[in-house]
């Protein structure tokens, strides 16, 4: 007599074995791409050097450099993206100080400051944080730019406190709703929830060189020493739990409304092969604030500053004039 499998029986056991392979393939990449956190005094010595400090604010020990001219009446004040850190300033720094104080950081989440205690990070709290950081540092008035979520801060920072910005530079920067052309793997996959629990305990080598070539212009500029950064600042402990927070509480354009409100001396640099933040938004600052002054780079992409910073800076030192 033939011995026939009952059909729900052999899809139970179709999909079982299916199930199988695939917690088979997720082991064997969790066990490939096994990145687990580094803890702070792990990295300070590669990437907090002198003049590295940290200051604590708001119960947070913040990751700054002061550098350049002790009496500055008027700090340049500089603040980096999403994922990134205060090193992606370097070369800005080190062409402005001679005749400026150049003030970086490592904002919360990112860099080697990490998360913020009560997860906070809107950012209007960012906008708070600058301030608080500010005032500890016994800074009044300032001059400040940012690129891409620092640039949103810069300029809210300067809505917050119109009477202690004396000039706003905007790199690239967060601020209107947009839809990008292409958003870097890491971001993409660091804004799945469903996915939280891999992203935060593993990192693909060649998802943070694709992730760091996408933000150029030409990413054959990208080189390996600059990937390892930028993998060194994202397992800083905490920083990539806080960067799907972070994303989880992005809201674009919500409060755009308000761009239109500053009379701060402006000026606007923007690389025309952004991909992230398309150039359409640099317009939309250059319209919507009075007197703004907009460059763009048109090989550049969404961090001009440091794919070509002497090119770039020679623009801030114009407008510094």
């Amino acid at each position: 007599m033939q011995n026939r499998s009952h059909p729900g029986k052999r899809l139970f056991l179709l999909l079982a074995g299916l199930c199988l392979a695939i917690l088979c393939v997720a082991g064997l990449a969790l066990a490939v791409f096994w990145a687990p956190d580094k803890p702070l005094d792990e990295l300070t010595a590669r990437w907090a050097p002198a003049p590295s400090q940290f200051i604590t604010v708001d119960g947070i020990s913040v990751h700054v450099r002061d550098e350049g001219v002790r009496d500055d009446p008027a700090p340049i004040v500089l603040i980096h993206g999403t994922s990134a850190s205060l090193h992606t300033w370097e070369a800005w720094v080190a062409a402005l100080k001679a005749q400026h104080r150049v003030i970086s950081m490592d904002i919360p989440a990112f860099g080697l400051t990490g998360p913020r205690p009560d997860a906070d990070y809107h950012s209007p709290a960012y906008a708070r944080f600058m301030l608080d950081l500010l005032d500890t540092m016994k800074v009044g008035h300032f001059i400040i730019g940012g690129n891409s979520l620092g640039g949103e801060v810069a300029w809210q920072v300067a809505v917050a406190a119109p009477q202690r910005v004396e000039r706003l530079i905007l790199v690239d920067a967060g601020g209107y709703a947009f839809k990008p052309v292409s958003m870097p793997l890491g971001f993409r996959l660091a804004r799945m929830q469903q996915l939280s629990w891999i992203t935060e305990h593993t990192l693909p080598h060649h998802m943070m060189e694709a992730s760091v070539r996408n933000v150029y212009g030409d990413p054959e500029k990208v080189t390996p020493a600059l990937v390892e950064r930028y993998t060194a600042m994202t397992l800083r402990a905490g920083n990539r739990h806080a960067l799907g927070q972070r994303f989880q509480q992005t809201d674009p354009g919500a409060q755009a409304a308000s761009i239109k409100s500053i009379r701060i001396p402006t000026l606007i640099i923007w690389g025309g092969q952004d991909r992230l933040i398309p150039p359409e938004n640099a317009r939309r600052f250059n319209e919507d604030i009075a007197g703004s002054k907009l460059v763009m780079f048109d090989k550049l992409g969404h961090v001009p500053h440091e794919e070509d910073p002497a090119a770039t800076v020679a623009a801030v030192k114009e407008f510094l004039k």
